[in-house]
Parts: C-alpha cells; structure tokens; sequence
C-alpha cells in the first residue's frame, strides 16, 4: 500500500487553468520587477528613444495589476490592447536594438578591419546576436515575452467567459 500525500494549499481547490493562468501571471510580474531593475542598472533614460520602454513598463504594470484581482470582460479586452501594445513597442526595440549594433559595426575594434568584407547576414547575425554593437536585443525581447505572458493570462479568462454567458 502506497502512502498518501497530505494535499499542501497552493492548488487546492483550484482547476489546472487556473493555476497556469496564476503562474503565467507570476512569470509576467517578475519579468516586470526584473526588466524595471535592468533598466535602471543601465540608466535606461537618457534619450527620448530609450524613454520609450518606460511607457512599455508601464503599461504592462498596469496590465498585470488588472489582472491580479477580478477583473471584468472590459478589463480583460483593455489587457489585451495593452499587451498587444507592448508586443509592438517590443518588435519595434528589438530592430533599434540591431540597427544600432549594425551602425557600430564598423567602428567596432574586433570588426572595423573586416565588417565591410562581411556579408550582409553575417552583419545582421552579428548584430542580432549581440556580437557587436552596444543594444542588447535580448533586453526588448523580454518586453515581448512579458507580453505573450500578459496575453496567455487572459485566455480562457472566466470573466471572458461570464461574458459570453
């Protein structure tokens, strides 16, 4: 005869969407707290280009708040506009970010004797993958995935449900 498990709190209770939905959440608030932390370390504010990710921030905050509570079908839509919302600042970070790194390519000191020699993908693999240039792409694409979290979290959401009911 096998033993039983006692049943802990966290779960108990709540269907499998639920816990996922509150684990995506979760997954989204710390990318949040995390990304606000990188930014800061860099000084992410110097220009009004960099400025923009603080009302990425921002906005994606606000979206993960309203889905902390109960919120309404409304409330869901306006995550939803959010998210999208800070999926495309995200896309649109992630090419400032390249461009950026394909501009000092040539004046980068590895790749200044060899950069025009390079092929055209190369320099975009370079510039991509943070091999040369000061933007690191993974920074705005922390962004998009906050997002995609922020969208997941409202899939299936009850209050979508109630709606529609």
């Amino acid at each position: 005869m096998t033993p039983r498990l006692a049943p802990t709190s966290i779960g108990v209770g709540m269907d499998t969407a639920t816990i996922l939905r509150r684990g995506v959440l979760a997954l989204a608030g710390l990318g949040i707290v995390g990304t606000t932390i990188e930014l800061v370390f860099l000084r992410h504010w110097t220009t009004a280009t960099a400025a923009i990710v603080w009302v990425g921030i921002v906005a994606l905050g606000a979206g993960f708040v309203a889905l902390l509570g109960q919120p309404s079908a409304r409330g869901v839509r306006a995550v939803r506009i959010l998210a999208a919302a800070g999926f495309l600042v995200a896309v649109a970070g992630i090419w400032f970010h390249v461009l950026e790194n394909l501009d000092a390519g040539p004046l980068d000191r590895a790749f200044a004797s060899r950069w025009d020699t390079m092929s055209v993908l190369d320099q975009w693999w370079t510039a991509i993958t943070g091999g040369v240039g000061p933007a690191p792409t993974l920074a705005p694409g922390a962004l998009a995935e906050i997002s995609l979290a922020l969208l997941l979290a409202t899939l299936r959401h009850p209050a979508m449900v109630e709606a529609t009911t």
